[in-house]
């Protein structure tokens, strides 16, 4: 039976960091967000209700979806955000399941599902242990900011718009603790590993 983690954080928490130690250590990394894009891909059925829900005016002039425009419809209305949450969400988890069952299919023994909404969509039937890579707020919205380029209110604005980090650590089966340098997050998730039986 493959051992299916459930893996989470909260934006510019370093969860992609984490991500890639596990795809460096070989194990499948199935990524919410690369998925979110290819659903509302033209032509995709989500792309469709996008365009019907938010109307033309979302669109770039090739009729892909401006995603920064987009988000800056939904990042401040909630009830935006659950619309389109609504329409891309169903679609994501659809095709999520679907690729976790090929590496079942192909022997996978660990598989990982990044989800950065993980406990906000309800998500964790999914998988069988949940991994949270926390940060506390100052330094997730100082590392927002710099990354994205982003002025104060826009980066708070975003990280509100999601579960606080440290709300999600009690739901969590184990965190890794990003605040410090990158080898002391591989320390963590090293023992992680070690503990959940992984090679």
């Amino acid at each position: 039976m493959a051992l299916t983690i459930g893996l989470t954080g909260g934006i510019a928490s370093g969860k992609s960091t984490v991500s890639q130690m596990f795809i460096d250590a070989g194990i499948a990394v199935i990524d919410a967000d690369v998925i979110a894009r290819k659903v509302v891909e033209v032509g995709e059925e989500a792309y469709e209700q996008i365009v019907q829900s938010f109307g033309e005016d979302i669109l770039l002039p090739d009729n892909t979806i401006d995603r920064p425009k987009l988000g800056s419809v939904v990042f401040f209305s909630e009830e935006k955000r659950l619309l389109l949450n609504s329409i891309v969400h169903p679609a994501v988890r659809k095709q999520m399941l679907k690729e976790k069952e090929e590496h079942i299919h192909n022997g996978e023994e660990t598989i990982v599902l990044d989800i950065p909404l993980l406990f906000e969509s309800k998500l964790t039937s999914l998988v069988d242990r949940t991994l949270l890579v926390y940060v506390d707020y100052e330094t997730q919205l100082e590392r927002l900011m710099n990354r994205n380029q982003l002025p104060k209110k826009d980066a708070e604005a975003r990280i509100r718009s999601q579960m606080p980090l440290k709300d999600k650590i009690q739901l969590s089966d184990a965190v890794i603790d990003n605040n410090g340098t990158i080898e002391a997050t591989k320390e963590q998730f090293d023992e992680i590993c070690k503990q959940w039986g992984i090679q």
